[in-house]
């Protein structure tokens, strides 16, 4: 922690923060090959700086001054919530942000703040954070991403999302069993309207390939195959920003095939309007369909939600449509054999 409260890479594990130069050199070479760069906060002002009463920007203004030693994270220790109502509280958020810009950070990962349950009668009582935060990237001069964790965020909440975040959590943790992928049907569903640019309902992190690491060597996903393309192929039509959990450098073929699939992400970069067109399930099983419009094209995405392989009837506005997990031009014969659990993914060019 730094004079002012605000938490600072720790040299030991960061030997290139030495010396304040924080996230700086980090961000510096992970630029240099040209991508982008990211960090995970937790909302609010560190426990540790309110019982030491130290010091914030704000002269004469300390964390205890700010903190609402109420609000607090029921599964982390590290923070309390700031009281939007006190002198300083909106500089402090300036000052964290302020230092983020000069470090290089272009995305941020804001954690405990998009359902909050320390009130479990309002799910969403961290509102005023979530506008100092937004309000003080506003004033940082330098663009970053938004993105609010964790889940489910309140539906009846959308419009103050959008307003102040680019993406945020749909769902709570999202793991790697069929139930959870079956469940976020309806939550797409629910949230289909609200895809736009710069604002992504987000599904959640990707459970495929090598996702955990500390438990006897860890463990593979258990998703099967289809299961995975069927993972894919929803986040992806659905629009929602793609974040793999896992080991990238033990990446198998298939996962590797899965990640870039060049076909698979025009859909999430370049299609609209995506949205559930069917659904006939009896207990949980059954088929689902979802569309979306793309440039000159027609997305169309079979779902089988049983437990057995399933003939899907769709209707397509082309004699001959692409398959795009096969990449390969099909005949268009109204309907295809789905495996169980599995997805089929067809572009049709208008």
């Amino acid at each position: 922690m730094d004079e002012f409260s605000r938490l600072i890479p720790a040299p030991n594990r960061f030997p290139s923060s030495a010396g304040g130069k924080g996230f700086g050199p980090i961000a510096d070479y992970i630029h240099s090959l040209g991508l982008k760069f990211g960090i995970h906060i937790m909302r609010g002002i560190p426990r540790q700086a309110v019982h030491a009463n130290a010091p914030t920007v704000t002269p004469g203004v300390t964390a205890r001054d700010i903190a609402l030693q109420f609000s607090v994270c029921p599964w982390n220790t590290d923070m309390y919530g700031v009281n939007y109502e006190a002198k300083g509280a909106q500089e402090y958020y300036n000052s964290i942000f302020e230092l983020y810009a000069s470090w290089g950070v272009d995305y941020i990962k804001c954690d405990d703040i998009a359902n909050t349950e320390f009130l479990p009668h309002n799910p969403y009582s961290a509102r005023k954070e979530i506008e100092m935060i937004r309000k003080a990237i506003d004033l940082c001069g330098r663009d970053m991403v938004l993105s609010l964790s964790p889940g489910p965020a309140p539906f009846d909440e959308r419009e103050h999302l959008a307003e102040n975040a680019n993406m945020w959590r749909i769902t709570g943790d999202f793991w790697d069993s069929w139930d959870r992928i079956h469940d976020m049907f309806d939550r797409c569903l629910l949230w289909q309207d609200c895809v736009a640019e710069h604002s992504w309902p987000d599904c959640d992190m990707l459970p495929i390939g090598h996702i955990k690491l500390c438990e006897d060597g860890g463990r593979y996903t258990n998703f099967t195959h289809d299961e995975q393309i069927t993972l894919m192929t929803l986040w992806c039509i659905f629009r929602s920003p793609l974040m793999i959990g896992a080991e990238m450098r033990d990446n198998d073929d298939f996962t590797l095939s899965l990640l870039t699939n060049a076909e698979l992400i025009e859909v999430l970069r370049k299609s609209h309007g995506a949205r559930q067109a069917y659904r006939n399930e009896t207990d949980g099983k059954g088929e689902i369909i979802w569309k979306a419009q793309g440039e000159n094209c027609e997305y169309t995405a079979l779902f089988n939600t049983d437990d057995t392989e399933r003939e899907i009837a769709f209707t397509c506005p082309a004699k001959t449509v692409r398959d795009i997990w096969a990449h390969r031009e099909i005949e268009n014969k109204g309907s295809l054999t789905v495996p169980a659990h599995g997805a089929a993914l067809i572009k049709a060019v208008k």
